[in-house]
C-alpha cells in the first residue's frame, strides 16, 4: 500500500510537473499537492490540495500528521534572478523551508525527504567543463549560497540524526507545460514561446553562453528514480550531479531554424549573463548513473521537436 507523499511548492515549474507524475504512478489520493497560493486548474482538480507556506513548522506538521505522509518533496525556492532581487527572502524561504523538513524527519514524523539542489551552487573557481562531483563552489549568487548551505545541512541530518534525505543539482530545466520562475536560465524556455508567436527572440545572455540543460521529463524521471532507489545504493547524501546536455542559445536558435528558418535571435546581455559565467558549461554525472543507474533520454534536437510540436497545439 503506498504511503502519503506530500509535495511542497507543487504550482512552481517542477513542482506542477511532479505532482502530475507522483499522482499518476501512486494514485492522486496518496499525492497531496501543497503551495503559498492555488495553482492551475488541472493541478487543483487532479487531487488533494493544502494552501500551505513552506516556511511555517506547525502549518506544515498539521498536514504531516493529518494525511499520515510518508516522504516529502520540497519544491518550494526563490530561484537565481529573482534572489538576486530580494536577497533576504530568498535565504529565508530556500533555508527555513529546508529545516522545518529536515527536523520533522529528525524528529521521525516523515521518513524521506527529496530536496533539490541546482548547478547554481558552483562558482567561478570551479572548473567549467565536466564539473565533477565534488570539487571547488564558491557560489557567488544569493540562490546558490542557499544551495550550496542546504547541501551541506543535509549531509549533516543523514550524518548526525539517520535523516534519510536525498538531493539533486538540476540544471537549466525547459519544459512546454509550465513557464520557468525567475532562473538564469529561463531562455531556454522563452526562446520556443517567443518563435512561434512573434518569430523573434532577444535574449538576455550572450550568444556564446555554453549552460547544462534538460527536458523537464528527464528531471522528474530522475527525481523519481533517485526516491525509488534503496538507501545502501546511495552514495551522495549532499547533492547528485545531474547532467543531460549543454548548448549555448546560438545553438539553440540554430535548432529552431531547422524547424522554423525565418526565426531570428538577438542578444542583449542583462545582470543574469554575470551568474550563468559563474557556472558550469557540462557535468559529470558518473555517480549518479553509477548508484541508481540514471541515463537522459532527450538532447537538443529531441527537446527542441518535443516543445515546438507541443506548444504549437496549446497555443
Amino acid at each position: 500500500m503506498q504511503k502519503p507523499i506530500l509535495i511542497l511548492g507543487a504550482c512552481g515549474q517542477i513542482g506542477t510537473e511532479l505532482t502530475f507524475e507522483l499522482r499518476a504512478k501512486y494514485g492522486s489520493e496518496n499525492v497531496i499537492a501543497s503551495d503559498i497560493r492555488e495553482g492551475s486548474e488541472v493541478l487543483m482538480n487532479s487531487g488533494p490540495f493544502e494552501l500551505l507556506d513552506a516556511t511555517n513548522y506547525e502549518a506544515i506538521e498539521d498536514v504531516v500528521m493529518h494525511y499520515e505522509i510518508d516522504e516529502v518533496f520540497l519544491m518550494a525556492a526563490m530561484l537565481s534572478a529573482t534572489a538576486e532581487k530580494f536577497p533576504m527572502r530568498a535565504w529565508n524561504l530556500n533555508m527555513n523551508s529546508l529545516f522545518n523538513v529536515l527536523n520533522l524527519a529528525k524528529e521521525r514524523k516523515i521518513n524521506k525527504v527529496f530536496w533539490p539542489s541546482s548547478i547554481a551552487v558552483f562558482g567561478p573557481n570551479t572548473p567549467k567543463k565536466n564539473t565533477p562531483q565534488n570539487t571547488i563552489m564558491e557560489p557567488s549568487t544569493v540562490y546558490g549560497i542557499s544551495k550550496q548551505a542546504g547541501e551541506r545541512w543535509c549531509e549533516y541530518y543523514f550524518k548526525k540524526f539517520g535523516v534519510d534525505v536525498r538531493s539533486v543539482r538540476y540544471p537549466g530545466l525547459i519544459s512546454w507545460k509550465t513557464m520557468p520562475g525567475g532562473g538564469t536560465t529561463d531562455y531556454a524556455v522563452e526562446i520556443y514561446h517567443e518563435a512561434l508567436k512573434s518569430g523573434k527572440y532577444q535574449c538576455f545572455l550572450d550568444k556564446d553562453t555554453k549552460l547544462p540543460m534538460m527536458f523537464m521529463d528527464d528531471a522528474i524521471t530522475a527525481t523519481m528514480s533517485l526516491m525509488e532507489s534503496k538507501p545502501e545504493k546511495l552514495s551522495v547524501r549532499s547533492s547528485y550531479n545531474l547532467g543531460s546536455m549543454s548548448f549555448t542559445p546560438k545553438e539553440m536558435a540554430k535548432s529552431i531554424q531547422k524547424n522554423i528558418p525565418d526565426f531570428k535571435i538577438t542578444y542583449a546581455p542583462d545582470f543574469r549573463q554575470q551568474i550563468a559565467d559563474s557556472w558550469p558549461s557540462s557535468i559529470d554525472d558518473s555517480a549518479a548513473a553509477h548508484d541508481w543507474n540514471w541515463k537522459p533520454k532527450f538532447d537538443l534536437e529531441t527537446t527542441t521537436k518535443e516543445m515546438l510540436g507541443n506548444l504549437k497545439q496549446a497555443l
